[in-house]
């Protein structure tokens, strides 16, 4: 089974997405799982370790670049 991953960062505006979500979905993207970036949330499936470092990864890097919320939902799969 797999961990499936998946965020917003916040605040979030359709068409222009700011430096804190880009920071997080290249944190995403680092992790080398493949990433579905969707509308309303972005999502990485893999192994539970490597889930989880990019979950570190991702809220780390959002926040530091202004995110005002991450939400997070994981989902065994």
């Amino acid at each position: 089974m797999a961990l499936a991953l998946e965020f917003t960062v916040e605040p979030f505006v359709q068409g222009d997405p700011g430096p804190h979500v880009t920071a997080a979905l290249e944190a995403a993207r680092a992790s080398g799982l493949a990433v579905e970036f969707g509308p309303f949330g972005t999502t990485v499936v893999g192994p539970d370790e490597v889930v989880l470092a990019a979950l570190d990864s991702v809220v780390r890097r959002a926040l530091e670049a202004g995110a005002t919320r991450v939400s997070v939902q994981l989902q065994r799969r």
